[in-house]
């Protein structure tokens, strides 16, 4: 099954618990948009085209939820979720992104209401049957919006495998695979194609501390796929890279402001200052719907800071790894400079410097 799952049976969004992975693959069912903005915060959901397709079924249900009885009290009832999804996790952009285009969606079918169109399909002057075709709608916009992240994957794959040549081995920080996204994934996803297309090699994971997204959810997917991989500790990538045996790296992104500046899961930044010091090519995958062109750089990126508990709770053989009464900071992104970044690959492309040009060209691509 998809990561993000709208069942048209019942009417409601499944998502794979990425929580209880790898020892438990279970499949979450939700019918309110309240439930489905604590999934994000708490990490059921996560990688930011997931989260932008949980976002927008979470308005679907939001409007299956609201008891609004003009399409004006729906629209409100509609933004009023919106604005809960938007604060659930504040970095990724695919989520403000899903949710404004979900509602911008509606603009024709208001303006059909206005028209005078047919009751049934939009009912004059609203009533139940343009509350109802609003309702139609935001559920179509959900659901293309799920079915494009997995062609634009598999695009995005396509153009990243040509970077890889047969032998490499790769390193590969958090998860970036289908679980990140409503399925195949992005740097993964590349990963994978070129893995599907018969090539050799190897993947080095970083474990991604303190949630380890590397070693639970990547590794448990490169098994399904039969790829070759060690875990490493995310501190021992610099060994790896100095000694020469790393090819390329990897990761995905975000938000990606307009020079090329990359927020990414923390420790992304360490990883790329120490493959650029080994001349090690750092390629980030993303969807242009990743880039945020409004943000001039990674200084404007805001950076979600999460509960200390994440990083208090690991342990060590049984025992706790700090003393009584600790205390600890948990960014969950950091920023990587456009100047460490090699190329970025997305689905109309590869982008290579100078960023700020290429990006909006690439951007633009997409919008003509």
């Amino acid at each position: 099954m998809r990561t993000v799952e709208w069942n048209y049976q019942q009417n409601k969004l499944q998502m794979i618990d990425q929580r209880l992975l790898p020892g438990t693959f279970e499949v979450a069912v939700f019918d309110d948009y309240r439930a489905v903005a604590r999934a994000i915060t708490e990490m059921l959901v996560r990688g930011a085209p997931a989260i932008g397709a949980a976002a927008g079924f979470g308005l679907a249900l939001a409007a299956m939820q609201s008891g609004a009885n003009t399409p004006e009290g729906l629209l409100t009832d509609l933004q009023s979720a919106a604005d809960m999804l938007k604060q659930s996790r504040p970095t990724a952009v695919n989520l403000a992104w899903a949710l404004e285009r979900v509602l911008f969606s509606l603009t024709p079918v208001l303006s059909q209401g206005e028209s005078g169109a047919a009751p049934s399909s939009i009912g004059r002057g609203g009533g139940e049957g343009g509350i109802n075709a609003l309702r139609i709608a935001v559920l179509a916009e959900a659901q293309r919006i799920a079915d494009e992240d997995v062609e634009i994957n598999q695009r995005m794959a396509r153009y990243g495998a040509e970077l890889i040549a047969d032998g490499d081995t790769i390193i590969h920080h958090c998860n970036t695979g289908a679980l990140a996204t409503v399925d195949w994934g992005t740097a993964l996803g590349v990963i994978r194609m070129a893995h599907e297309q018969g090539k050799q090699l190897h993947v080095l994971v970083d474990e991604t501390r303190p949630r380890l997204q590397g070693s639970r959810l990547t590794a448990w997917e490169l098994t399904q796929y039969g790829i070759s991989y060690d875990i490493i500790t995310d501190n021992a990538a610099g060994y790896f890279l100095s000694t020469g045996q790393v090819d390329k790296v990897f990761v995905g992104s975000d938000r990606t402001a307009a020079n090329g500046d990359v927020a990414n899961k923390i420790g992304t930044y360490m990883l790329a200052l120490a493959a650029h010091d080994n001349g090690v090519p750092f390629y980030p995958v993303m969807p242009t719907s990743t880039i945020d062109l409004a943000l001039a750089n990674g200084d404007e990126i805001p950076i979600e800071e999460r509960g200390p508990s994440e990083v208090l709770s690991l342990t060590f053989q049984g025992n706790t790894t700090f003393p009584e009464n600790a205390s600890a900071r948990n960014p969950a992104f950091d920023v990587t400079p456009h100047r460490l970044v090699t190329g970025i690959v997305t689905e109309n492309g590869i982008i290579n410097p100078p960023f700020v040009e290429n990006i909006r060209h690439t951007v633009s691509m997409l919008a003509s």
